[in-house]
């Protein structure tokens, strides 16, 4: 994820890499499973109703959306226990950033995402050196084709959201993570598909990168720990300028 408008900056790379479908698929299993952690029961759980939607969009089988399920909540006996951990490091051009982990082995996993920090000009660093620099929010994706800009600002804020962000196709939703199920709850009501959504990490304030080289290293850095396997979700506080966006997405 990158900046406060994380859906602008990096949906020419997760489409790249979204489209290996064992990818994909790898990515929303873990969506299903940390989700789950908030109860088994979709009809109970917004989080995990949208995850699973979002699977069955996708064309993911039943039975893996099944198996994420009971990973998540616990009930697959003989499975290694599946531990959530934070890594915080520092990329190039001074850039913070934060990755969420979902792991069976942190001590195999550890000495790996140091090893891709390092490789990408970056350095691993001590617990809690970036995290305060982002606050944790709901978020979620909306197509802006399906909803007016007024319409969805009563519908979320009625809800309980923080703020809407027009971007150049979507919408982007922010909410404090207690009011995320509220937020969800009200969009499934009214109809409002939602093309992404998550407890996200956004950025106090941001880095903006204005020079090629540099935001093709933070790429190779972001692109190198969002494909290993344990990372469920990287976050940093980098911006590309507009002319830095449409070099990247040229090549």
């Amino acid at each position: 994820m990158s900046g406060h408008s994380k859906w602008a900056n990096i949906k020419h790379k997760k489409a790249a890499v979204d489209a290996k479908k064992g990818k994909l698929w790898s990515r929303l299993a873990k969506s299903i499973i940390l989700a789950a952690r908030g109860g088994s029961d979709p009809t109970m759980n917004a989080r995990l109703r949208l995850a699973v939607e979002a699977a069955k969009s996708a064309g993911m089988p039943r039975d893996n959306i099944e198996r994420a399920i009971k990973k998540g909540s616990g009930e697959l006996t003989g499975d290694a226990v599946m531990e959530e951990i934070l890594y915080e490091g520092y990329g190039v051009g001074g850039t913070a950033v934060i990755c969420e982990i979902l792991t069976d082995n942190r001590n195999r996993t550890a000495p790996e995402i140091r090893k891709i920090f390092e490789g990408g000009g970056g350095k691993m660093g001590a617990t809690g050196c970036v995290s305060y620099m982002f606050d944790r929010k709901g978020m979620f994706v909306i197509e802006k084709e399906k909803i007016s800009e007024d319409d969805l600002m009563e519908l979320v804020l009625d809800a309980n959201a923080d703020d809407v962000v027009a971007e150049e196709e979507v919408f982007e939703v922010y909410c404090a993570p207690e009011n995320f199920t509220s937020v969800a709850e009200a969009l499934e009501k009214a109809s409002i598909p939602v093309v992404e959504c998550s407890i996200s990490r956004i950025p106090q304030n941001e880095i903006e990168i204005d020079d090629i080289d540099t935001a093709r290293k933070v790429m190779k850095l972001m692109d190198r720990l969002d494909d290993h396997d344990d990372v469920s979700a990287v976050y940093s506080n980098y911006k590309f300028s507009d002319a830095i966006m449409e070099q990247l997405e040229e090549e």
